[in-house]
């Protein structure tokens, strides 16, 4: 089912993702999770334990969308809970933000890694692959109402904003597109793990507390 008023983009070839036929005809949060679970629009499937969906305050006025759940998402089941998340939790108090108050998802619901010894690392997900899981973000999107969304990298603001968007020009920025919620690009908390030294990440984190202030203000003035 096409959530009306949100631009969804058809997958590789013009067809419209296999996703499209599992959203419930009268969704809410709960059976859109149960719906996803069964998800098979893309291989991700295959190698992830689970799909790892949205969760926080069902009519939140902020929803943060990442790129995928990582090792300890795809384990647990939930989105942001593992070294990304507690930085996310970390940056929103310093930011007077309320994590209960908000909803955190993921562009691609599932976690896609490549063994390295017995570990499982991070690899990009592919448009085809955004694309696929694209209208499970959109309904969220359409059920949640947010007034405004964070994109957290560049995976999840080239997939609302398109290919040639760049955080590094402008993150920090309000950002309006039909049919969407006001927008507002920053970097992936994972982003700042990688760092290369104390001094470098604590600078990184200081930036995005800033961001995310900028989008406490914003709320508290909407």
């Amino acid at each position: 089912m096409e959530q009306p008023g949100l631009g969804l983009e058809p997958s590789r070839g013009g067809q419209q993702s296999p996703a499209h036929e599992l959203i419930p005809q009268t969704p809410n949060l709960s059976r859109l999770r149960d719906a996803a679970a069964g998800c098979r629009a893309c291989d991700l499937y295959k190698t992830g334990t689970q799909t790892v969906f949205g969760a926080g305050a069902e009519h939140a006025s902020v929803m943060f969308v990442g790129e995928q759940p990582g090792d300890r998402e795809d384990i647990e089941g939930k989105p942001f809970v593992g070294p990304a998340g507690r930085l996310l939790d970390e940056a929103l108090e310093e930011a007077g933000i309320d994590r209960t108050r908000v909803y955190i998802t993921n562009a691609v619901k599932h976690f896609k890694w490549k063994p390295q010894g017995k570990r499982r690392l991070h690899q990009k997900p592919n448009a085809a692959e955004i694309s696929a899981c694209r209208p499970w973000l959109d309904s969220e999107i359409a059920l949640v109402k947010p007034r405004i969304l964070v994109l957290l990298g560049a995976t999840a603001a080239q997939a609302l904003l398109g290919r040639d968007f760049r955080v590094s020009l402008q993150r920090g920025q309000f950002i309006e597109r039909p049919g969407l919620p006001l927008m507002m690009a920053t970097v992936h908390p994972s982003s700042i793990l990688r760092a290369p030294d104390d001094e470098s990440r604590e600078i990184e984190m200081q930036a995005f507390v800033q961001d995310l202030k900028r989008l406490a203000q914003r709320v508290k003035g909407s």
